[in-house]
């Protein structure tokens, strides 16, 4: 496990000029200053993934899709493969994010399904779970984010588990007004680390990195990343700025 993953999720956002441009800040800083306690990701856009590996091929970081097509290959046009994005040079994947269960309706199998595909091609999954605003207010969050899990990764062993990250999302404080606490934060770290040790065993679950992606950035993180269980963020906003995303790798090397 690293003690910290600084993992920047890009959305839909920045073209490839654009994201170019960001990607070779990142590299000119981290090729300066390799992080010692942490690892940095990138999760960007389709278009994006072969031009920014490119750029950040010597700076250590780990590129990222945001998705990958739970189908190996055929017919599915639209759809981007977890072979296909292997071949860019990423080595990650996102699976399972708040925004496709919510916006695509995705499914636990086919979520499933999805993180298989990513190991195949021994790239990272990193599963997103997370409880809605509805959820949080009817006391639900642990039965909402348990049965996540446990979809998400149904006839995965142990040694699978150690080759995926998971990412604790609490919607309800995302673009919501309603803001989560590091208490809070933690609780739920806590918990996915405890339903992890009981699902496979405690070592196993010790070694998973559980990143919090709500909202982080350089005014929380450092509580944030404080929090016992906290191994990192997944981080929206401050990802899209080389001054905020490089302000979060720093709180995270000298925590």
């Amino acid at each position: 496990m690293d003690k910290y993953i600084v993992a920047g999720n890009w959305k839909m956002n920045l073209n490839l000029r654009e994201g170019e441009a960001l990607a070779c800040e990142l590299a000119s800083y981290l090729e300066d200053h390799p992080p010692e306690k942490s690892r940095v990701l990138v999760g960007v856009p389709y278009i994006h993934l072969a031009a920014v590996t490119k750029v950040l091929a010597s700076s250590g970081a780990v590129v990222s899709a945001q998705d990958c097509s739970e189908h190996q290959k055929g017919a599915y046009t639209g759809e981007v493969s977890a072979t296909q994005i292997k071949s860019t040079g990423a080595g990650a994947v996102i699976v399972g994010h708040s925004e496709r269960r919510a916006y695509h309706h995705e499914s636990e199998e086919v979520i499933n399904q999805k993180i298989r595909r990513a190991l195949d091609e021994d790239l990272t999954p990193i599963l997103c779970v997370g409880e809605l605003l509805s959820d949080r207010k009817n006391q639900r969050q642990e039965s909402v984010v348990s049965e996540q899990l446990k979809g998400g990764l149904a006839g995965f062993d142990a040694a699978a588990l150690q080759k995926m990250v998971i990412a604790y999302e609490p919607v309800w404080a995302i673009g919501t007004g309603e803001t989560a606490s590091p208490e809070q934060a933690q609780e739920m770290h806590a918990f996915i680390r405890k339903y992890l040790g009981e699902y496979y065993d405690a070592e196993t679950a010790r070694e998973v990195s559980i990143l919090y992606g709500g909202s982080v950035k350089p005014d929380n993180a450092r509580e944030i990343f404080g929090q016992p269980d906290v191994n990192g963020g997944l981080i929206g906003g401050a990802s899209l700025k080389a001054a905020s995303f490089l302000e979060l790798i720093r709180i995270a090397e000298f925590l």
